[in-house]
């Protein structure tokens, strides 16, 4: 490892999730909030975890389906979950003694029973439990565009089955203590994993080396997997809103956009700074940076419940951040800078890094989002985009993410200090 990593590492010592951090007695309340709504539709519910074809190969380990894992914390492959209103169920696969050599041994029904639910039973079960509770149903409930593969509607004939996402999805948005907790952790290794990057860049290394100087830092603190492709682009590559090829070399003069975060514990942090890779920014580039982050400054000082994520709606969060931009500078040509914040300001973080919530959804308290406005010129090979993560309070928000400097002069400060 580069040697100034070390030194961060023991600076920030944090902390390994080493265990679930969400408890038994909070999964059961979460299948009791869905099995009460099932009651009122007289419904039954069925998820579909993940396979290990679906989600585990030779190139990555395998993780279950974030819905199935929110009711459950079954992280198991192949399982079925059978909810009615007075009745849950867990479907466990056989043991497969040969796929057992590959990838270890699986829990069977028989095993002491640690998931919290009271049946569970062989996967061969399903379908005649299936069909005693759908003799009582009228409805139901499933997540058919994530399980594409499931022969629910085999089962089903001609009964019409209708979106699970309606029962689970409002759930999901509002963060328990607990999942708040684990969200923070996710963002303090992320935090860690980005000090670490500014240590580190330097003109001659290649963007690769910048991403996996970050992705160390928050394996080595216990993180399963990154939560989404680490983007690292220097130069003409920060203009590239999901660039993640990371294999050009940066140059000094340069900016450097590192939208690099980890998952841990099942719970996704995503976070964005732009350096510079000199250690400081060009008058051309404090200026566009400045307006990014004034921007976003703009747009967290209005974030509390009522408020939207979408662009053209009431009490919208993107307008502030966009008439920012867009009566601050000009491009080269003399025109505002509007045209170059090219995406949404932000969505919600949970179990997957665009958690459920649409952005024409009003916030709610215990809400996780990002805000995260960006300015992007391609013919000035520049590109700022500055992303933090917020908890929706009662009254406003709390920044998850403030203890990584985002002030140009705290960058510029802390790149001098720590490259000394």
């Amino acid at each position: 490892m580069f040697p100034r990593i070390w030194a961060v590492l023991a600076l920030l010592s944090v902390p390994a999730f080493a265990a679930d951090p969400i408890q038994p007695d909070e999964y059961r309340q979460r299948r009791a909030n869905v099995r009460e709504k099932l009651a009122k539709e007289k419904a039954v519910l069925v998820l579909y975890g993940a396979s290990e074809d679906e989600r585990g190969d030779l190139r990555s380990r395998f993780f279950q389906e974030a819905n199935f894992y929110y009711l459950t914390g079954w992280t198991e492959p192949g399982a079925r979950l059978l909810l009615t209103a007075t009745d849950e169920f867990l479907f466990l696969p056989p043991r497969n003694e040969v796929k057992e050599r590959y990838t270890g041994r699986k829990f069977v029904p028989g095993d002491p029973n640690t998931t919290g639910l009271a049946n569970v039973l062989n996967l061969n079960r399903f379908e005649v439990t299936f069909f005693q509770q759908l003799d009582k149903s009228e409805k139901i409930f499933a997540l058919l565009n994530i399980n594409k593969n499931s022969p629910l509607k085999r089962l089903t004939g001609q009964r019409p089955i209708e979106s699970a996402a309606s029962l689970i999805f409002p759930l999901r948005q509002i963060k328990s203590p607990a999942e708040i907790a684990a969200i923070q952790h996710s963002a303090d290794v992320s935090i860690a994993a980005h000090k670490a990057a500014w240590l580190r860049a330097a003109s001659g290394l290649f963007e690769y080396q910048v991403s996996a100087t970050m992705t160390n830092v928050y394996f080595e603190a216990g993180c399963e997997r990154s939560s989404y492709p680490p983007i690292v682009g220097s130069g003409p590559n920060s203009t590239i809103l999901h660039y993640n090829r990371n294999d050009r070399r940066m140059d000094a003069g340069e900016v450097l956009l590192m939208d690099v975060a980890g998952e841990c514990s099942m719970y996704a942090a995503d976070i964005t700074r732009t350096i510079p890779i000199n250690g400081k920014f060009s008058t051309r580039q404090r200026e566009i940076y400045d307006i990014v982050l004034g921007a976003q400054r703009a747009a967290i000082a209005a974030v509390k419940p009522g408020m939207r994520l979408a662009k053209e709606t009431e009490n919208s969060l993107h307008k502030i951040a966009f008439d920012y931009i867009n009566s601050h500078g000009k491009s080269l040509k003399g025109e505002p800078l509007g045209k170059y914040f090219t995406h949404g300001l932000g969505h919600h973080v949970g179990l997957d890094v665009h958690d459920p919530g649409a952005p024409v959804q009003p916030l709610e308290a215990g809400n996780v989002i990002t805000i995260e406005p960006g300015i992007y010129i391609p013919e000035e090979g520049i590109g700022v985009r500055i992303e933090d993560m917020l908890l929706v309070t009662e009254t406003g928000a709390k920044l998850l993410t403030a203890a990584l400097p985002s002030d140009a002069s705290a960058v510029e400060n802390y790149l001098h200090e720590r490259k000394r």
